[in-house]
């Protein structure tokens, strides 16, 4: 048997986040979006742009945004001719991002490095995702489905499998969407912000059985950052609290889901796996415990939903229960969404995984305003890109710095 790996756990930390704010950001080109989230990132990490060895860049639809090269980032954020790399991961592409410039510090390849995610998706004129039509994933395994289509399977395969009645599946389902609008309340960085109720997204007009226009998130315009470097680079700039990356973890279906019958469409197996592997290079044991707080891929409702049990945060068949009965609500146990998740906050889907990042970055610090959580030891984001049948999962951990 091969040695386990040693793996990044506080190898590396985080000293400066920023983030745009999400929206129909018309008046904003992908270039000012980033610029926006830059100019936080470095304020807060409190060094210049010169420091920075090497950066990433996110972003999924390149023709929709800034092409296909690296060279906008360089040039939006005038960078000293330093190696930047273009990554796109699916709806894990902010993580991935993330996970490049970590990589590079924890290796000693480099002592400052920037992750950047954006994606400017509003001025395409559609209400969803605009089509892409490039590859074997696209033309090969998606032209008779669609993203609501396949999540509203992964509803249907998970009510049969547990036995959970449609009615209280949907019940379930309808608090979701409404504690990620709550949320947003308090979030004025987010796209959408208007309470609603259970009875709307209920009689919310039908996308595909059993998600309703309420149980989608929306695509959105927006950039987030992040700042990284070795732990004693952070303590030399004297910051008092410093947030460390625990995990990060990537995990890539290998095509059993859509190859024969063994997997159930109840769950997201690379979820199960990324997730394992991150808690266990974090050195936690009992997540259910020790997860002060949680950011998940919320692209439909369902998919929060079972995500609960993939994570091993509800037992089996039980996640309906825990979130009729508030577990993930703010207040809750393991708050989840508390900024207002991908349904409200938004999706652009480049800068979605280092947005919720941020946010977990912001609570750990108690920076998060309004929104501040007690007792915050560890917080774990998820990214799922894909479909459930064939699909990318990211897991990320933050917490405090070990001495």
């Amino acid at each position: 048997m091969r040695p386990v790996a040693e793996g990044i756990r506080d190898k590396v930390a985080v000293i400066g986040m920023g983030c745009s704010a999400f929206g129909e950001r018309w008046d904003m080109s992908a270039a000012d979006l980033m610029v926006e989230a830059f100019t936080e990132a470095l304020a807060d990490a409190g060094i210049g742009r010169d420091d920075i060895d090497a950066a990433w860049l996110g972003v999924f639809f390149d023709e929709q945004n800034i092409g296909k090269s690296a060279i906008p980032l360089s040039n939006a954020l005038r960078l000293n001719n330093i190696p930047v790399t273009r990554v796109e991961n699916l709806c894990a592409t902010g993580t991935e991002a993330f996970r490049g410039a970590v990589y590079a510090v924890a290796s000693g390849a480099a002592d400052i490095a920037l992750a950047v995610g954006v994606e400017k998706l509003k001025d395409t004129g559609f209400a969803g995702l605009p089509e892409r039509t490039n590859g074997t994933f696209e033309d090969l395994w998606l032209p008779n489905s669609t993203a609501p289509g396949a999540f509203a399977q992964l509803a249907s395969a998970y009510s049969h499998k547990h036995g959970v009645s449609m009615n209280d599946l949907r019940r379930a389902m309808a608090h979701v969407s409404v504690k990620s609008h709550d949320n947003a309340l308090k979030n004025p960085k987010a796209h959408l912000r208007r309470k609603i109720t259970s009875e709307q997204v209920l009689n919310a007009p039908p996308v595909a059985y059993p998600l309703g226009v309420l149980d989608c998130c929306g695509v959105s315009d927006g950039a987030a950052c992040a700042i990284v470097a070795r732990p004693e680079i952070a303590r030399k700039l004297g910051k008092a609290d410093i947030v460390g990356v625990k995990s990060v973890q990537l995990s890539i279906s290998n095509g059993v889901e859509s190859g024969h019958s063994s997997w159930d469409g109840a769950h997201t197996a690379t979820t199960r796996r990324a997730a394992a592997k991150a808690y266990a290079e974090a050195g936690i044991t009992d997540p259910a415990k020790e997860l002060g707080m949680i950011e998940v891929h919320d692209c439909f409702s369902v998919t929060e939903l079972v995500v609960m049990e993939d994570l091993g945060l509800s037992e089996a068949g039980r996640a309906t229960t825990d979130i009729l009965d508030g577990r993930y609500d703010a207040a809750g146990q393991i708050p989840c969404q508390i900024d207002g998740g991908l349904k409200c906050f938004g999706h652009p889907i480049g800068a979605s995984g280092l947005r919720m990042l941020y946010e977990v970055y912001l609570q750990l610090l108690s920076r998060a305003d309004d929104r501040n959580l007690d007792n915050v030891e560890f917080g774990l984001t998820h990214n799922l890109g894909g479909i459930p049948n064939r699909n990318v999962a990211s897991i990320s951990i933050l917490g405090a710095l070990s001495p």
